[in-house]
């Protein structure tokens, strides 16, 4: 798969280690900055993301900010994105399996290097499930997106 990584100044810290995971899974990386700890609006790398999602230059996105929460709700706004916080492994296959998720979301400031690694690997591991409960429900989804 193609993977989008983008971040913030305060996400920063940890993308070298999403890369360094990302690309040991043998995946290919599409950095998207941020560069340096310089800072930075994390609303304009959350796009930066998003627009390769949609433009289809990544099959998946990896964005990070401080918290987490304010890349995951700009990537939200743009149609076909469907970004989640995820802070455990669980969440983080869960929203890819049952929910569709093409886009993870990272506190740099909340949760530490070895944390991302698994959270990460559980991302990139699975696939959205076949099973027809779980499409008709992304099938609401995506009905509730068209009526924007």
């Amino acid at each position: 798969m193609r993977i989008a990584i983008a971040c913030d100044h305060a996400g920063f810290p940890l993308k070298a280690a999403v890369i360094e995971t990302v690309q040991a899974a043998g995946h290919t990386v599409l950095d998207l900055g941020t560069h340096n700890t310089e800072p930075v609006d994390y609303p304009d790398y959350a796009e930066k993301a998003g627009r390769a999602l949609q433009r289809g230059e990544a099959d998946r996105a990896i964005l990070l900010c401080g918290s987490g929460v304010g890349a995951c709700i700009a990537a939200n706004k743009m149609k076909g994105v469907y970004a989640c916080l995820c802070h455990d492994t669980y969440s983080a296959h869960q929203g890819v399996e049952h929910d569709n998720m093409n886009a993870l979301c990272l506190g740099g400031r909340i949760i530490g290097v070895e944390l991302v690694k698994e959270i990460v690997r559980a991302f990139l591991s699975v696939e959205f499930s076949t099973e027809e409960r779980h499409r008709r429900r992304v099938g609401k989804i995506l009905q509730l997106e068209s009526e924007k």
